[in-house]
């Protein structure tokens, strides 16, 4: 087993999180990017605190960091995050 630095993830999926990258040194884990994992954290923050909407969540995400988003992957990740039981598009 190898042992990646701290803050690498494994590579579950073919699909690269927001917030890493891939890195060729350790084969099989994803690189963190400080950057873009603090632009994501005060988004998903903000999102969570009903200030800010999904839409303008994932347009700050990508006018900060060039990378998209969708707004159901910023909702999954704020509902993940924070452990909300109902989604943050239901209007009860």
């Amino acid at each position: 087993m190898l042992n990646a630095p701290e803050g690498y993830i494994r590579k579950k999926s073919s699909t690269v999180p927001f917030g890493y990258e891939i890195d060729e040194e350790y084969k099989g884990y994803l690189k963190p990017i400080p950057e873009e994992l603090q632009v994501l954290h005060e988004v998903s923050t903000a999102v969570h605190r009903q200030e800010i909407s999904l839409g303008v969540g994932v347009d700050w995400l990508e006018a900060e960091t060039s990378r998209t988003m969708s707004r159901m992957g910023l909702k999954k990740y704020v509902d993940k995050i924070y452990k909300k039981p109902n989604s943050l598009l239901d209007k009860s």
